[in-house]
Formats: C-alpha cells, structure tokens, sequence
C-alpha cells in the first residue's frame, strides 16, 4: 500500500484500461493506520505528455484544506494550453477547473464550509487578499493567485484536494452538469461581454461558437446586443441561429462580409487561440471599437498599428471575470436565462475528449461526470 502523502504530492502509479474500470475510488488505510483516498484523475505526467488516467492516493486534508466528491467536472481548451506549455508549475498535474462537488471532509483552520456543502473549482484559487487587484474586485490579476489545474491539482478526478479559500458556493437547483461549464466557460464569456462596454442595441461578433462561444451568444443576447457569430464550422452556424444570432458568417472572410455587408460590428470578442480569428476580428470593427481577446495561446499576432491608431481601435484581454460575477453566472442559469450545451462522459473518455476538442470537432461543453 502507497504511504500517505500531502495532496500537493501525490504519490501516482499507472493503471491499466481493465483496473480503470474495476477499482471505484475506494478508502484505504495507509501504513500508519490513518486515512487515505484512493483515486482516479486524468494526469498531466509532464510538460507537453500525454494526458492518460492515473491512479492517485491522497491523505487526509491539511490545515485549510478540504476533500471534495466530484460530481461532475467540464473540459476547458485552457487544458490544451496548459498540457503545451514547455514549464509546469506542478508535475505530474490533476487537470481541470470546471468542477462542482460536495465537502467530503474538512481539515484544521476550514472555517465556513462543512460536509455535505456544495462547492464549485474554478482556474482561481486562492489569492493573496491584500494587494491593489485584490482590493479593487480584481482578484484574477493579483500576482500571488493560485490556479487549479495548473498550480494547484485539478477537478478532473473522483476526489479534490483542494485549498477550501479557493472554493465557490454553487445553487443546489443547478444539475451539476450543467453548473460545471459555468465556473470557466460561463464566467469567462460574462466577463467578455462586461470588458466589452456595450449597450443594448450595438452589434458584437463572437467568434468561436465552442464551450465558450455558445455562452456567450446566450448572454449577449440576454443584454440586448444585436450577435454576429463568426465559426469555420456551419455546424455551429446553424446552432447560432438557433440561439438567435442575427448575422453568421463563416470564419475565414468574417471581417470583410461584417464590413461590407453590415457596417461592421462595435465589438468583436474572440474565443478561440486563432490567430487568424484575430486578425477577422481586428477587420470587422467600426471606428473605436473594441477588440477582446480570450482564446489564450502561445501563439503571436502582428498589430495592425495604423488602423489601430486612426481608427482609435482598443483592445482588451479577458480573463474570467470579478469574483462577484460568478454568483450572477449562477443565477442566470437558475432562471433559465442561460443554458450550457453540455454532453456528458465518463472520466476514462477524457483523453479521447481533448483530443477531439484540438481538432475542433466537439459541439458545446464536454463535461464529465461521476
């Protein structure tokens, strides 16, 4: 029996396809006799590996720690980012951070959280409390923040380890898988549209009608906005239309048919890591529109300064949203407001899932659950 560990280092050993299925995550005691998990979770082993299912043994939860049930978990591009990154902050590494569970256990110092509470994971885990960012509403900036599913291990697993200062509340009328793509993709796609600056009745192109993109389109919607969807799949046109999208053109001469044949658009969000999709994006603004950017890549994009300047273009990253945001996300879906395309999997599936996702093939949000 593997002796117990700290969650931040997991003792990891490979399973075969057969045991995957056989073994559900079971408790089992350690040599010295005390508590530990024995779990299944979907492994980065290292920077730029393959991303396969691990057995992993966790132990009991540290001071400010809690054990968290998955119940379901979604699967984020921001996977493909991280799984191709030549550093890792953590390796092996738990991905995921789309995940909503229940409090199994609770360590030393866990004030406001008990077992049976509902929680959700998210990419931002704790953060300092302290500086101008965290001050200000803008935790997503501090510098000191911790991220599961890069920093810190992942939801992509039977049972979390997870810091409790980084967890969210989660509405108990919410199914878990469809509140799972709101704690990434849906947080994201509001704090798009807020960095957008837009007033019901103005035009925005949303290119990348994915986990995020579909989202998006719901609330833009919701705010008034006259949508523009923008995809190279006519798949995800023809979904578009359906959620009401006034304008959809495909991808690859996006920024001229919205100049031509629509006078262009007073926002263009893109949600894919594209380079090309910025490029259409940056062509189908007015004058002072604004450019937002939140497929994140390693990829480069050449600035049209000219334009941007005469044109007096602005541009903005976006990166999930303020901490108060996700609450509203919440209730949005508890009135029908918003409602995640989710298709669920089992946890063996999500290698195969990622997979499918870098090739684009994936329609809404692949989410697993247990």
């Amino acid at each position: 029996m593997p002796r117990q560990t700290h969650w931040s280092k997991m003792h990891w050993s490979k399973i075969d396809a057969i045991s995957c299925l056989a073994e559900a995550s079971t408790l089992c005691a350690t040599l010295d006799g005390m508590r530990s998990i024995h779990t299944q979770a979907a492994v980065l082993a290292k920077p730029r590996g393959p991303v396969a299912i691990e057995s992993v043994y966790l132990g009991e939860p540290g001071p400010g720690e809690v054990l968290v049930r998955m119940e379901a978990c979604g699967i984020c591009h921001s996977e493909l980012y991280v799984q191709s990154l030549e550093k890792l902050p953590l390796a092996p590494l738990t991905l995921g951070h789309e995940g909503i569970g229940r409090i199994e256990a609770i360590g030393p110092e866990v004030n406001g959280w008990a077992p049976g509470d509902r929680a959700g994971i998210t990419f931002l885990g704790p953060t300092c409390g302290a500086c101008e960012w965290c001050l200000s509403g803008r935790e997503r900036f501090c510098p000191k923040q911790a991220n599961f599913g890069y920093s810190l291990h992942g939801a992509l697993t039977n049972y979390a380890m997870a810091p409790a200062a980084g967890l969210v509340r989660v509405p108990e009328q919410l199914p878990a898988d469809q509140a799972a793509p709101l704690c990434c993709a849906g947080w994201t796609a509001w704090g798009a549209l807020g960095e957008a600056g837009l007033q019901p009745g103005q035009a925005v192109a949303l290119s990348g009608l994915g986990g995020l993109g579909h989202l998006a389109l719901q609330m833009a919607r919701h705010r008034g906005l006259r949508v523009a969807a923008v995809d190279v799949s006519e798949a995800k046109l023809e979904m578009a239309r359906q959620e009401g999208a006034e304008i959809t053109v495909l991808a690859e001469s996006a920024g001229r048919a919205l100049q031509k044949q629509h006078g262009g658009v007073d926002a263009a969000i893109v949600l894919t890591p594209s380079p090309a999709a910025i490029q259409q994006a940056f062509r189908s603004l007015k004058r002072n529109g604004t450019l937002v950017l939140v497929g994140i890549s390693v990829n480069q994009y050449d600035l049209p300064l000219v334009d941007t300047i005469v044109k007096g273009i602005s541009i903005r990253g976006s990166y999930l949203g303020p901490r108060r945001d996700l609450p509203e996300v919440f209730d949005m879906a508890v009135r029908g407001i918003i409602r995640p395309h989710s298709h669920t999997h089992t946890l063996q599936e999500a290698p195969g899932l990622l997979e499918q996702m870098r090739r684009g093939d994936l329609m809404g949000r692949a989410v697993i659950t247990w």
